[in-house]
């Protein structure tokens, strides 16, 4: 009997020591909850990013790591819905997924640490104050498009384009940014702008045709609404034979004719080394905000002869991927 209670005893112990162990496991893990405004390559890439820079630096989903996300599918709504609900679970650190989830996500918390990414403008949208002095407990990284080289290149692939519509939505602000930078720059290239405003997904489509007979080529920002229905313009642009450019690379591989734009991994490997120094201790508000760094020509061989456009040999040479 004795040698029984014994067992027992020892299999009690046991038993506390691994579930001990198990809570001791529990509790060394941190939580990342990451948050886009809709699902779309680039968003996509950027989330991937971050999630690979945080493995690099010793998280891992599943081991040490929580690393949960949700996209708001489009709605400001339901980023706001999101922004709350991850202010309640208190995870470690929020990472917010272009501007209209990262304005719900700074307005829902002040304490819990928030590293915004793809984001145009953060001081104009009011996610920051301050680029080199952010303060509170937000920063990230910025996405701002190489614009001028991107209107250069529409003018060497489209030489005769003169007018070139805007698709944007008008109620997103980093693209109010982009669209204000574009008209600055555009008399330099003697371009005009037509602007096409679309404030849903829905009404992309028809602000792309009413674009037909009236300019030479569409350009495209890094906005959310609009990329979102990137099929409905790159039909408008082949049915047409009007060329459609964009301000993102992962778009290229969609079919629009060419970019000079980011690769949006990198930029989520750069949000996520910045994740990691605030999962090490750093305060958010004494990191800079960085511009994200490299810019790759992007080319669509099939798309550009869809549409009408010539690529040159020379331009050709130089891009980093050509994509037949």
């Amino acid at each position: 009997m004795r040698l029984r209670a014994t067992m027992i005893s020892s299999g009690i112990a046991l038993a506390l020591l691994a579930g001990t162990a198990a809570i001791a496991q529990q509790a060394q893990k941190v939580t990342v909850a990451v948050t886009a405004i809709v699902e779309h390559p680039a968003l996509d890439a950027a989330r991937d990013g971050v999630k690979k820079a945080l493995e690099e630096a010793g998280y891992k989903d599943g081991a040490n790591l929580i690393f949960r996300y949700e996209s708001a599918q489009g709605s400001p709504a339901t980023a706001a819905q999101i922004a709350q609900k991850f202010a309640g679970e208190n995870p470690n650190v929020i990472v917010a997924i272009a501007t209209p989830s990262a304005q719900a996500m700074v307005t829902a918390t002040q304490t819990i640490p928030v590293v915004f990414t793809a984001v145009t403008d953060p001081v104009a949208a009011q996610i920051v104050k301050d680029r080199q002095a952010p303060g509170g407990n937000v920063t990230g990284i910025s996405d701002f498009s190489p614009l001028e080289a991107q209107f250069d290149l529409i003018k060497e692939l489209v030489p005769a384009a003169k007018k070139i519509g805007v698709v944007y939505n008008p109620g997103e602000a980093n693209s109010v940014a982009l669209l204000n930078a574009i008209k600055a720059l555009a008399p330099a290239r003697s371009l005009q702008i037509v602007e096409a405003s679309a404030g849903r997904t829905a009404d992309v489509s028809g602000a792309a045709q009413n674009l037909v007979g009236k300019v030479d080529a569409i350009y495209l920002p890094t906005d959310n609404t609009i990329i979102s229905a990137l099929g409905t313009v790159l039909n408008v642009g082949a049915d047409n034979k009007l060329p459609v450019f964009t301000g993102d690379t992962e778009s290229v591989q969609k079919g629009s004719v060419a970019s000079i734009g980011f690769d949006y991994f990198q930029v989520g490997l750069e949000t996520g080394a910045v994740v990691g120094r605030v999962l090490k201790g750093e305060k958010p508000g004494s990191i800079p905000v960085k511009n994200a760094s490299g810019s790759n020509l992007v080319i669509n061989a099939k798309a550009a002869a869809a549409m009408g456009v010539t690529i040159p040999p020379a331009v050709q040479a130089r891009a980093k991927q050509v994509i037949n």
